[in-house]
């Protein structure tokens, strides 16, 4: 997959992944209209997932600190 073009895919959580350019997109992922080669899509990763907790995680820890306050 070095050489392939490979697009991004965020699901429900907020996690992203790398998926092969040819492949369908499988239930419960979608598209982030980034694609290219690993490196670059890697890069766009790095850049904006730098919580990698997931969403659902993140609001319980949210609502735990607003009710704690």
């Amino acid at each position: 997959m070095d050489d392939a073009s490979v697009k991004v895919l965020v699901n429900h959580e907020e996690q992203y992944s790398l998926w092969p350019d040819f492949l369908a997109v499988p239930a419960g992922w979608k598209e982030t209209g980034v694609s290219g080669s690993k490196e670059e899509c890697l890069s766009y990763v790095r850049e904006v997932w730098t919580d990698m907790r997931p969403l659902s995680l993140r609001r319980q820890m949210e609502e735990s600190a607003a009710a704690g306050a």
